[in-house]
């Protein structure tokens, strides 16, 4: 989720802290930026784990690539101004899938109060001085959460089943963090309720994957169609057409065009979703 309210993340001013399970146990993490020089901090079981992948956490074993941008100025200038762009890679599978899977046919503000409502009252308390961070639940907390309280979480039927069916498998979908990217979505895409949405947007979390595209997203197409084209809409297939010249590494042209601040027109009045716990 990475919002201002994520009971795992938080940024102030001593930097960026991440609570998480890792394979050694519960670990928060703290990485602030002082004179040019990233500093990290470590708490719990999981504390050595995570100081050992912090440059692939931060995408430092991942250059960025040298495309050729020659006829697009404004992505030139983007990639100009940002030399520091990486692709982070958690090598957290569950870490990164259970948000990706709240997020699927919702809006941000109800995948927000799902994974709020999951981490606050089935989550553990984070490791080290922050008292207001909490880790995600393990598989097994996950299948044992009633359907009714998914209902008071709002969090419907077709993604409490998809959170229930990955948590049955979690040991062989975490075995994705070591396979090629491709690999690892087909593992993904394997639980029902999974489907190429969510596996690109948790391999990307998880492996950096430089190449992988969120087709069935709201707004990415749009965007990316939009930046090209200046056509306020745009579909699946005319995305991938437009990124074609950039196979292999599409995801780091789609994290410039963001970065590029370009928004697509908006059309009329903003979606009010239904909160079901009403019902």
């Amino acid at each position: 989720m990475r919002g201002p309210y994520d009971p795992a993340h938080r940024f102030d001013r001593e930097g960026f802290w991440w609570a998480c399970a890792t394979p050694d146990g519960d670990a928060t993490m703290c990485l602030r930026v002082q004179y040019r020089e990233v500093r990290t901090t470590a708490w719990g079981a999981g504390a050595e784990w995570l100081l050992e992948r912090v440059p692939v956490l931060l995408g430092g074993e991942q250059p960025p690539p040298d495309l050729d941008l020659a006829a697009h100025p404004l992505l030139r200038e983007v990639a100009r101004r940002h030399p520091g762009l990486r692709l982070p890679a958690t090598g957290l599978v569950m870490d990164s899938l259970v948000p990706a899977v709240l997020e699927q046919k919702v809006t941000g503000t109800q995948a927000h109060r799902g994974w709020r409502g999951l981490l606050h009252k089935y989550g553990r308390p984070a490791p080290g001085p922050r008292q207001d961070l909490r880790v995600p639940p393990d598989a097994a907390a996950i299948l044992q959460i009633p359907g009714w309280v998914w209902h008071r979480m709002d969090v419907g039927p077709e993604r409490m089943r998809t959170l229930r069916a990955a948590a049955t498998v979690a040991d062989r979908l975490e075995e994705a963090a070591g396979m090629e990217p491709a690999s690892a979505r087909r593992r993904l895409r394997a639980v029902p309720g999974i489907g190429p949405w969510t596996a690109a947007e948790t391999v990307q979390r998880v492996t950096g994957d430089p190449d992988a595209v969120s087709v069935g997203d709201f707004h990415i197409p749009s965007l990316v169609v939009h930046f090209f084209t200046g056509r306020a809409r745009g579909t699946d297939e005319e995305m991938l057409e437009l990124l074609h010249p950039w196979t292999g590494y599409r995801q780091w042209i789609v994290r410039l065009i963001e970065l590029a601040g370009v928004g697509k027109p908006k059309f009329g009045p903003r979606y009010a979703p239904q909160d079901m716990r009403r019902f």
